[in-house]
């Protein structure tokens, strides 16, 4: 090509945005660059970590810790990343089936007049943030152990009622994650009265995860509907 052919190629060329070059990739987009073998490893497994940016049920680095304890060194082992990424598009699945099973159960439901869910009706958009679908109390277990571990290591944070939850989490995981029915009923008050009290929504999400991994708080679906139950 000449210099002037070049130059009247770069005139006609269609004008690009800035945000062009920096426009996030869909989750389908980046799980294929997990999978493609012609690029440098450190990039797929890069890819991999933003996948679980978007799709990430236990928190960020909880996911990732969960996925390394069920797949391997995915960091290092090609079978390992791709272990990996079947778990979490395997649960993204569910994920997405639970919001199409949900949209259908509240179309019928405004249809019989009913406008607003009701308090005991599982919501997968808020779930996404805390549950993993396909071994929830496995998951959260993990994701309990994660924190603990993770919050000796920082510096105490300013919500007052954090020393509280932390001894209940710690008590729970010390019992290997089995309570008796009075200690499981003792749990969830204490659990509900610390609730309105978290001002951090990952503090929260521990809530969460002691409550599914203890048995308090559990997902049923099975006609395609779902249900919150609390024992």
């Amino acid at each position: 090509m000449t210099f002037q052919a070049g130059i009247s190629t770069l005139q006609n060329a269609p004008l690009r945005r800035a945000s062009d070059y920096h426009s996030p990739m869909s989750f389908g987009n980046l799980a294929r660059r997990v999978r493609d073998t012609d690029l440098p490893f450190r990039w797929r497994v890069s890819a991999l970590r933003s996948c679980v940016q978007l799709h990430r049920p236990l928190g960020f680095q909880a996911t990732l810790s969960y996925l390394e304890s069920r797949a391997g060194r995915f960091q290092r082992d090609e079978a390992a990343l791709l272990r990996a990424l079947d778990l979490l598009e395997s649960n993204r699945a569910a994920f997405r089936a639970e919001l199409r099973a949900y949209a259908a159960v509240r179309r019928a439901a405004k249809g019989q007049g009913r406008r607003a869910p009701r308090a005991g009706d599982a919501n997968p958009n808020t779930q996404v943030h805390w549950y993993w679908y396909e071994a929830p109390r496995e998951a959260a277990l993990h994701a309990l152990w994660f924190w603990r571990r993770r919050r000796s290591r920082h510096a105490p944070s300013p919500d007052e009622a954090l020393p509280e939850l932390d001894a209940w989490v710690s008590d729970f995981l010390d019992s290997d994650g089995v309570l008796s029915p009075p200690r499981r009923e003792l749990l969830a008050a204490r659990l509900a009265g610390l609730e309105p009290r978290l001002r951090s929504p990952d503090l929260l999400r521990v809530v969460r995860h002691v409550q599914v991994a203890s048995g308090l708080v559990q997902v049923f679906g099975g006609d395609g509907s779902v249900a919150l139950r609390s024992h």
